[in-house]
């Protein structure tokens, strides 16, 4: 099948029904009604590709901000990339990203985030794994943390501005946070028609030093509490975190929560019970190089220049030769120098969230360069193992 594909940012309502029906056959439904999902996401965000002369596919797009080296930076997620299975195969895939992109490059969005089924499709324009998603697991009878240094307070009325100063201050010291979409939000707090949701402040009401929401199933292996979110802003409010999870083993099985793929919460516990449930890693897209290079933080007592040769086969603007000049935790970008590093668009992205170092990269053929350069894209590029509490 060949097509001539149209794109569009404006969708009716005949081609949003049509697409309900293809992200249900996509989705299995997992999105809790596509209908309700559309309207929390809003219709304006959604994106429709055309061929033979109906809608064959979509997508969503988000919004909102990544804090990379406690910068926000503005990013655009995207969610719900659904083909209908009879145009699969076609290149309405590759097309509806294809022009995604290139609309976000035309708006000035620096970087781009998604979750892939597969990252086959991904990759061909520009996608590479960013960082990770990971769901921890443990017994309560094995957390076996007693003391309680803070009280907790139940939040009555669970509405996200209550959580919202305190996730921003943990979200701008954690490599690869979001600064959430309001849809996000929405999906954290408000139950469905099966679950309870839970919220607690730790610490007092109007001095909180981190918050805690979750939820309780019962399953045939046993209850299970889901931390749905949570901040922890200081050492007592880690203990009180652990201690208050603990006191549920009477009634509570097994506790699973968000957290790094290195997570320094279970150096509280006093053995290595802890363990990952379930991890993926989530892909990542500088949409335009220069924006994306001078928006984010960098090691504030770093001084450096790095001269990059960047390839990209989708945004013509993004290729060439680039110097990148950082100091006081800040980088400036001029074109040019002596492209002394080299890779494509897509490899930049695991450079750019620290997921890899420069040497893994190179290891594995990813990027080529001089020592010296690859010297000062390690220091330029250090930072913490980068992950999100968020699934979109």
């Amino acid at each position: 099948m060949t097509a001539q594909f149209e794109y569009s940012t404006l969708a009716n309502p005949q081609d949003i029904k049509q697409l309900e029906t293809i992200l249900e056959q996509c989705f299995i439904s997992g999105l809790g009604g596509e209908e309700a999902y559309i309207n929390l996401i809003g219709v304006e965000n959604f994106r429709i590709i055309r061929g033979w002369e109906q809608v064959v596919g979509g997508l969503a797009t988000l919004d909102m901000g990544q804090w990379w080296g406690g910068v926000r930076v503005p990013m655009t997620g995207i969610a719900v990339v659904g083909i209908a299975p009879e145009y699969r195969g076609s290149g309405a895939a590759i097309a509806l990203m294809q022009h995604m992109l290139k609309e976000l490059y035309a708006r000035g969005v620096a970087i781009s985030a998604l979750y892939p089924a597969v990252q086959t499709l991904y990759r061909k324009v520009g996608y590479e794994q960013g960082g990770s998603w990971c769901i921890w697991e443990i017994s309560t009878r094995n957390i076996q943390v007693r003391e309680q240094p803070l009280p907790l307070e139940p939040v009555v009325s669970i509405h996200h501005e209550v959580f919202h100063e305190l996730y921003q201050q943990q979200a701008r010291l954690t490599h690869g946070y979001l600064d959430r979409h309001p849809a996000i939000w929405q999906r954290i707090i408000q139950p469905d028609e099966k679950e309870t949701v839970y919220a607690y402040f730790i610490g007092t009401k109007e001095q909180p030093q981190g918050y805690i929401i979750f939820t309780q199933e019962r399953t045939e292996d046993g209850e299970i509490l889901w931390v749905k979110d949570w901040v922890l802003r200081t050492v007592d409010a880690a203990q009180t975190f652990w201690s208050f999870l603990a006191n549920h083993r009477s009634q509570i099985h097994q506790v699973r929560w968000k957290s790094s793929a290195i997570d320094s919460l279970t150096l509280l516990l006093p053995e290595q019970t802890a363990k990952i449930w379930r991890e993926s890693r989530w892909l990542f897209r500088v949409i335009d190089v220069v924006k994306a290079l001078e928006a984010r933080g960098y090691p504030s007592e770093i001084q450096a220049e790095l001269h990059l040769e960047i390839q990209d086969n989708l945004l013509p603007a993004n290729n060439g030769k680039f110097i990148l000049s950082v100091a006081n935790g800040r980088g400036e970008v001029t074109k040019g120098g002596k492209g002394e590093l080299q890779l494509n668009i897509r490899e930049l992205a695991p450079l750019y969230t620290s997921l890899f170092t420069p040497y893994h990269l190179q290891q594995v053929g990813k990027l080529d360069g001089t020592e010296k350069a690859i010297l000062a894209a390690t220091q330029i590029f250090a930072g913490a193992s980068p992950w999100m509490a968020d699934f979109f």
